[in-house]
């Protein structure tokens, strides 16, 4: 098997949305050279209804042989078609505590996982995408299932607030080398000067989009990346620590009101004297 130099770790709820996270998860490993682990949590309460310890020890049991059939089916046929080895696993017990302690083991540098929406589901439902955030400071994929990465395809790509930095930073190349020119650069600033909401760079490579701060510039900002078919948003959590909290409300605000898939980079902080 190849040694790459990355891992990625994929979290599922084994709902319908698997697949298409799937395939972000193999696009983004061909782009920068990552092996995939694959893991899912089952609480106990969701399939244990009786008081008996025995009956309860049959019953997740039972449902050990299903889950593993299952995340078997979903995961060796879109392996195969992509020629892309895809380890797996998944635990029984509290969905939080098994998710950190998964990812202490595993030090993944990409943690992949579906997008929330208005009714989340039930992986989704205890701020699985908050917590992970929270608790894994490397980069994170939060997918969409309408607008995303496709294998073996170029793919274009937007920047969110700090195209300059974001540039510096792990993977930015990689993507970079994979997707269609001209980048896009999306900004919301206080106020603009500028009488239009598109400036195109003098670089060419670059169409720069602005947008004065309000209450729907985050719904504007969504409207411009679908019309603009941008399939990937990447946005910077190094942050400096006094705008934190202004951080990370955007970053909520865009993972709230943003349709395409979304790529927050390494969190570092920057302190200020």
């Amino acid at each position: 098997m190849k040694n790459n130099k990355y891992k990625i770790l994929v979290l599922s709820d084994l709902k319908e949305k698997t697949n298409s996270t799937l395939k972000n998860a193999i696009s983004l490993s061909k782009m920068i050279g990552a092996n995939i682990e694959f893991f899912h949590v089952k609480k106990p309460i969701d399939i244990v209804e009786t008081d008996s310890q025995l009956s309860a020890i049959r019953t997740i049991n039972k449902e050990y042989i299903v889950i593993k059939k299952k995340i078997q089916n979903l995961i060796e046929p879109i392996s195969k078609d992509y020629n892309v080895n895809i380890s797996r696993s998944f635990a029984f017990g509290n969905l939080k505590s098994e998710i950190e302690n998964y990812i202490k083991v595993s030090q993944p540098d990409v943690i992949v996982l579906g997008k929330r929406n208005h009714k989340p589901l039930s992986f989704i439902r205890e701020n699985i995408t908050d917590f992970v955030l929270n608790v894994h400071k490397g980069a994170v994929l939060i997918v969409s299932d309408t607008y995303g990465l496709e294998p073996n395809e170029e793919f274009i790509l937007g920047f969110f607030n700090n195209e300059k930095q974001l540039l510096s930073l792990n993977f930015t190349n990689e993507l970079i080398g994979h997707t269609n020119l001209p980048l896009k650069s999306f900004r919301i600033v206080d106020k603009t000067n500028c009488n239009k909401e598109k400036l195109i760079s003098t670089t060419n490579k670059t169409v720069d989009y602005v947008f004065e701060k309000s209450d729907s510039a985050f719904n504007t900002l969504s409207s411009y990346l679908i019309k603009n078919k941008v399939n990937l948003l990447c946005i910077n959590r190094e942050s400096n620590i006094e705008k934190q909290s202004i951080i990370k409300s955007e970053i909520n605000n865009i993972i709230n009101k943003v349709s395409v898939s979304l790529f927050l980079t390494n969190e570092r902080h920057i302190i200020t004297n």
